[in-house]
């Protein structure tokens, strides 16, 4: 029998989750994805709280084909990655200030994912699960468009290197960081940190940018 083949997104659009060491100008289309939003630093008991609440959304919908209620049009897939759109409490997100810091943790959903999809899930999950707030999480569709991005390997906490590289490349090429309308540094969380050594870490860092006329 014909093994089924499951789409990755991180291999299939490598575009948007594999960039290079150097900084890259894209485009990035319209995606799908769970939201839950948060206030702190990673470590703290809220974000560990949004993660689980999170992927309990994203594995009930990658799952229900083991009850065979999979909505219509499943396919087999890899559950992408973690993200996170960063801000701070007094505008755009300043690495350095993480008291301040403002989070929205998501996950990409597959195309066949709808609002009746994620509805549906929460009700499964509120019964399922009433540990779980399941109000705080929502579906939304994320419109980026035009971002600098570039690879980061290495522990979050020397991030600012790889910004550093992005904001020289912006300066270079006529374009200038645009966190107007809710637009906000966002990471793609490509490693487990539970299972990977801090130096081997890779996160793709994206910024929104618009041309300078």
């Amino acid at each position: 029998m014909e093994k089924k083949v499951k789409l990755d997104y991180k291999k299939e659009y490598k575009d948007l989750y594999m960039p290079k060491k150097n900084p890259v100008l894209i485009k990035v289309p319209s995606m799908n994805f769970f939201m839950i939003d948060g206030k702190g630093i990673p470590e703290s008991d809220e974000y560990h709280s949004a993660m689980q609440s999170l992927y309990s959304f994203a594995f009930t919908i990658k799952m229900s084909k083991m009850s065979g209620n999979q909505p219509p049009g499943y396919f087999e897939y890899v559950v992408p990655p973690l993200e996170g759109l960063w801000s701070c409490e007094d505008g755009a997100f300043v690495f350095a200030k993480r008291d301040q810091w403002i989070w929205t943790s998501i996950i990409r959903q597959p195309e066949f994912v709808t609002q009746e999809v994620y509805l549906n899930a929460r009700d499964e999950i509120a019964k399922k699960k009433p540990e779980i707030d399941v109000t705080k999480v929502r579906f939304e569709t994320l419109e980026e468009g035009l971002c600098v991005q570039i690879m980061h390997n290495g522990p979050y906490d020397q991030e600012q290197s790889s910004i550093d590289q992005i904001l020289r490349y912006i300066e270079e090429n006529n374009l200038q960081v645009d966190f107007e309308s809710g637009r906000r540094h966002h990471e793609i969380y490509l490693s487990d940190p539970r299972r990977c050594k801090p130096e081997s870490l890779k996160t793709v860092i994206r910024y929104p940018v618009k041309r300078i006329r």
